[in-house]
């Protein structure tokens, strides 16, 4: 989703360099400004490890990162009086990303993952370069970062490398207000000093899968909030068309113990509690349906497969957290050693995951819109909703942009991650491509909020012509935060995009959630 505006309440700290970062703590640095804060611990580590790269400096034997070139320029020994320079040129010369610039947040996630790798001692920078770096991000200064230059292996190098150059005081960065401006510039005006950056601190400062964890991290917590309201949604929808809630029983999620499944019927089963719609059609001579479509029937399974796989995406970034990434690495024992931890394999996977996950999520929500609209399938409900069905049009169209928006995340959920292309001469052969999975991903969550957000508004208004049954009290609130935003209640046609819109925001900022909570209490 698109960068969201800092809260006006402080945010807690997040001290880095003792227990690893959570999800949270990413999003609260990248999305709500918490700052960040060293560890003791950390500072005493980084300047252990410092010392054994500065012990290898002078060494006659040539070790990579410290006294070599670099990918398949290894193969050069460079010389003490040229090694500022190297470390200069390989972030000069990195820092060679291409089109539309990265969002704030994205940026800021990366670096802090960056400063936490930084501080877990396996590098060998300097203190004095991570502090810098600390202060940089606390400063709100953000570097400018471009959408390609990271094919997810060896780390994402350009968009880190336009980061590390904002550290040496070259390249554009925004400030804290938005502006953009000359990253010496605006250095000054925070009191930083730029770095000149000493052996192996170039590499250490872009060799990590930082950028693509981050949006993985960001995703992650966008797609807790969607998934749930995806269930409001959906139960909304089964009170619209007057399906039935029998199907979401405890005991019949239980012949099948998939976690999120239950968690999802148990979700659709309190936002359908004390529903008079519902109860108008309970009795079964009554009602002639024996059961309802699969999107209806099948919401808690496809939402719980959703939930298990965000679960388990959850799981791979929790890892990613803990580890440091860099290339050569200094080991717990003194030890620096050449390795393959910058591939972003197992990132980039979870990454391409979530975007299947999410377009049959959004593909099921609109296949509930599109029943509210047609008059043989919503029981009763006028064409298109329209309030004078073919002078009004009703919310046609809005199907037709969900429709738009579903057909382009089966689009965006073609994995990333199985393809790969040769750079550096050969010498990296396999790529990740973990930076192209997030950013699509980023893209597909954003529709889902749309698409659901579409449903949310098909729902209120489909619930409202059945008047006068009353909905469920979840229902009536959720209804309720809609409308205080946007209109949703039937009536003649009206300029649609802006109440699509208003819907969009009270998802995306969990307004709904918190709307259904406030009848049903926690929702999972």
């Amino acid at each position: 989703m698109t960068d969201q505006a800092p809260p006006q309440t402080p945010v807690r700290p997040v001290v880095v360099g003792g227990e690893h970062l959570r999800i949270d703590d990413v999003v609260r640095v990248a999305r709500h400004g918490a700052a960040v804060e060293l560890s003791p611990t950390a500072l005493s580590a980084v300047r252990s490890t410092r010392a054994t790269i500065e012990g290898l400096a002078t060494d006659a034997i040539p070790h990579y990162g410290v006294s070599t070139g670099f990918g398949a320029l290894a193969t050069r020994h460079i010389p003490v009086e040229l090694r500022a320079q190297l470390q200069r040129s390989l972030i000069r010369s990195h820092a060679a990303g291409a089109g539309p610039e990265v969002e704030r947040e994205v940026v800021r996630a990366l670096m802090l993952l960056r400063i936490a790798t930084l501080a877990t001692g396996r590098t060998g920078v300097r203190a004095e370069t991570l502090e810098a770096y600390v202060a940089m991000l606390n400063a709100g200064i953000t570097p400018v970062v471009h959408e390609y230059g990271s094919l997810g292996c060896s780390g994402d190098l350009a968009p880190l490398s336009h980061c590390a150059l904002a550290l040496m005081g070259e390249g554009l960065v925004r400030d804290s207000d938005g502006e953009v401006l000359e990253a010496g510039e605006a250095l000054a005006a925070a009191g930083i000093e730029p770095v000149e950056l000493h052996e192996k601190e170039g590499l250490a400062l872009i060799n990590g899968t930082d950028g693509m964890l981050g949006m993985l991290c960001l995703a992650i917590a966008d797609l807790r909030t969607l998934v749930t309201t995806a269930d409001v949604a959906a139960a909304m929808s089964v009170e619209g068309l007057l399906g039935t809630d029998d199907v979401f029983a405890a005991d019949l999620h239980a012949l099948r113990p998939q976690p999120g499944q239950a968690r999802s019927a148990e979700n659709m089963r309190k936002v359908l509690s004390d529903s008079p719609i519902r109860e108008s059609h309970r009795d079964p001579a009554a009602c002639t349906r024996v059961q309802d479509a699969y999107s209806l029937r099948c919401a808690p399974q496809v939402a719980g497969g959703v939930r298990d796989t965000i679960d388990h995406a959850a799981r791979v970034a929790e890892w990613e957290l803990a580890s440091a990434i860099d290339n050569p690495v200094v080991t717990l024992d003194g030890r620096v050693e050449s390795n393959g931890n910058f591939h972003g394999a197992p990132v980039a996977y979870v990454l391409d995951f979530l975007a299947i996950v999410a377009a049959d999520l959004a593909s099921m929500s609109e296949r509930r819109s599109d029943r509210f609209l047609d008059r043989a399938r919503s029981n009763g409900l006028p064409p298109f909703l329209a309030d004078d069905p073919g002078v009004d049009s009703g919310l046609m169209i809005a199907q037709y942009t969900q429709a738009a928006m579903v057909s382009e995340m089966k689009r965006l959920a073609s994995p990333a991650s199985v393809d790969s292309i040769p750079s550096s001469a050969m010498q990296e052969d396999h790529v990740s491509m973990g930076w192209s999975a997030a950013r699509k991903l980023r893209r597909s969550v954003d529709a889902l909020a749309r698409v659901v957000a579409i449903e949310l508004v098909t729902a209120a208004r489909g619930i409202q012509l059945r008047a006068p049954l009353q909905p469920g009290p979840a229902a009536v609130a959720v209804i309720e935060a809609l409308g205080a935003s946007g209109e949703v209640a039937p009536g003649p046609d009206r300029f649609l995009a802006p109440d699509l819109e208003a819907a969009y925001e009270v998802v995306v900022d969990g307004t709904v959630v918190d709307a259904a909570e406030s009848v049903t209490g926690p929702l999972h």
